[in-house]
This record gives C-alpha cells, sequence and structure tokens, in this order.
C-alpha cells in the first residue's frame, strides 16, 4: 500500500475507534451526565468479613450497577469535571526517547499544582499502544508551574492512547485519556490470544479466575521462577502488585490493587496475589500486572475474555487497532 493510501486509512481507522468508543459507553448503559465519581470501574474490595485496604479511592466497594451505569469509564474523556488533560509534547519519533511534557488544567482554567498521593506517587501515567500490545507504566516529575515530564519512548509507529491517573487535593480521582501518535508506516496486528500464562524475564505468571461482568470477580495471580513459587515479592508502589486492565475496542481504564497490602499482618508476599474485580460489560479484556522482585519491576500480560454477562446489553464492538510491539516497560 503506498504512503497516501495508508495515510487514508489511518485517518479512516481513527474515526471508528472515536465512534467505537462512545458506542461502547453507550451500549452499556454509561449515559447522561457523569457523576462524581473516581472514573475507575474495575474496583478492589476487601474479601468477605474484612474491611477494605488503605488504598483509598481504588480499594472502594464496587457500586451497584444503577450508580456505574450513571458515570463513564475512565480513560475514555479527555475533560471530566473541569480537568482536562493538555498534552505539550506534539511530535513523537517512534523508538527515539522523547521528554514528554504536559499539564492538567482545573476548573479555573490553570494548570493544577495541588494532588494526593496515591499508591506513593502523585501521578501515574499509563501509555498503551491502540492494539494492546504494548504497555508502559511511567511516573513522571513535576517540572514546575504544574508541568509534569516524562521520558516516553514510543517503540514503534503508530496510535497509542495515554492515561493521567491522579486526584486533586479537595477533589475525587479521575483517569484522563488523550491520543498519541508516533509516525511512520505500520501495519494492524490483531489482540493477543487469551490464556492464562505469561512468561517474562524467565517468571512465569498464573491467572486463576473469571472476569463476569456485574459481578465481583476473584483474580488470583500466581508467580513463580524456574518451577518454584516467589514467596519474597517486594512492595511496590506500596502492594505486591498492580493491575491494569483495558477494554478492548474503546480502550476502557479499569485499575485496580490487590486484596490487602504488606506489612496488614495478613498479606504474604507471594506467591499468590489476589484481586476482586469488577468489569462493567462483556467483551476481552487486557491485564497487565506489575511486580517486583530483586529489585526489578516486571510486566506479564493476558488477554481475558469476560462473560456471560450479567445484566443485559451488548458487547462493546471491535475496532481496529494501529500495532505496536512489546518493549521495554520503562519503569
Amino acid at each position: 500500500m503506498n504512503t497516501p493510501a495508508k495515510l487514508g486509512a489511518y485517518a479512516l481507522g481513527l474515526a471508528v475507534i472515536f465512534g467505537g468508543a462512545l458506542g461502547a459507553g453507550n451500549a452499556v448503559g454509561f449515559t447522561g451526565t457523569p457523576a462524581a465519581t473516581d472514573g475507575h470501574l474495575l474496583h478492589a474490595t476487601a474479601s468477605p468479613g474484612q474491611a477494605a485496604d488503605s488504598h483509598g479511592a481504588h480499594a472502594q466497594p464496587a457500586p451497584s450497577r444503577a450508580a456505574a451505569g450513571a458515570s463513564i469509564p475512565g480513560g475514555l474523556q479527555v475533560s471530566q469535571d473541569g480537568y482536562t488533560l493538555t498534552p505539550e509534547t506534539t511530535t513523537i519519533t517512534p523508538g527515539e526517547a522523547t521528554d514528554f511534557r504536559f499539564t492538567v488544567t482545573g476548573p479555573d482554567g490553570r494548570p493544577v499544582t495541588g494532588y494526593q498521593v496515591q499508591h506513593d506517587k502523585k501521578l501515574h501515567f499509563i501509555v498503551v499502544s491502540r492494539d494492546l500490545g504494548s504497555f508502559q507504566h511511567l511516573h513522571p516529575e513535576e517540572a514546575g508551574d504544574g508541568v509534569w515530564s516524562v521520558k516516553l519512548t514510543l517503540p514503534e509507529a503508530g496510535a497509542y492512547r495515554a492515561f493521567a491517573d491522579f486526584t486533586p487535593e479537595g477533589g475525587t480521582g479521575l483517569t484522563l485519556g488523550t491520543d498519541l501518535h508516533a509516525s511512520g508506516d505500520y501495519e494492524p496486528k490483531a489482540l493477543p490470544t487469551a490464556g492464562r500464562t505469561a512468561n517474562v524475564d524467565g517468571y512465569t505468571v498464573e491467572l486463576d479466575g473469571t472476569l463476569v461482568p456485574g459481578a465481583s470477580s476473584k483474580l488470583t495471580l500466581k508467580v513463580s521462577k524456574d518451577g518454584r513459587p516467589v514467596t519474597d515479592l517486594q512492595p511496590y508502589l506500596g502492594a505486591y502488585g498492580h493491575l491494569v486492565a483495558l477494554r478492548a475496542g474503546d480502550l476502557a481504564y479499569l485499575h485496580v490493587h490487590p486484596d490487602g497490602e504488606p506489612g496488614d499482618g495478613r498479606t504474604p508476599s507471594g506467591p499468590e496475589i489476589t484481586f476482586y474485580a469488577e468489569v462493567p460489560s462483556r467483551g476481552d479484556y487486557r491485564l497487565f500486572l506489575d511486580f517486583q522482585h530483586n529489585g526489578t519491576v516486571r510486566t506479564a500480560d493476558f488477554t481475558a475474555p469476560a462473560g456471560p454477562a450479567t445484566t443485559s446489553g451488548p458487547t462493546p464492538a471491535a475496532t481496529p487497532s494501529i500495532s505496536a510491539s512489546h518493549g521495554d516497560h520503562n519503569h
């Protein structure tokens, strides 16, 4: 395909992506004015009979379906509740480290400078390729006057989605999203196939549990190395593991932390990390687990289907995606 034809197909693909995101949100009942929620739809809850842990908004009990239906999935909007994610960097060359800068403006139109610390950081920054094959969990630094700066490398040409996960002082948690682009030719890739085992840097992570829409689903991830269980996982950002889930099709952002935390007297340091999660709809999800061992953070990834749904509603339509290969996770 010549370059003009590829650019035309790329523009058409983006139009379908944006239309699919809006349609998928409406299809699962996300209508009306956004409620004042934390912007996350995948919720961590304590085990039955135990109090929720101290991770704040991410560890709240899942809201009722009626409440969820009144909110908008996290990450689908660049602006919510008066807050807007504004990139200052506009040119990204694939394969090259870029000083990526952005601001979050508040309801008064000025850059936000006051943030609550959540999971040891004021702001978490997630960047994924539109085909959900590439994932980076980054932690930008404050450059002053409300500007955030982070070294970002997009591994291949194509379209990406960036998410800023934060809680402004005096406000509730939000996840805002914006599209990024790395110029050049690309080849679309299919969503990775579903599976329950992931291998990364000599570690094996096994997934046990099934996502059930509209219900709390127990997910257990077991970490081993060279066939032996890892029982000395190290805390990373105040937890033994962090899970980010993204819904295929519209890239709705779902972020949780495990049941329990280091030092609470009941949570072992491996090999199992347990999450209680609730997803809003049927369809495929990509799960990205960050865990730390021997001083290094690694990411295990899975494709997990959710269904059958416990409430009526169509599965979000799949949309064309522009790919990027697995690269450094740049933690």
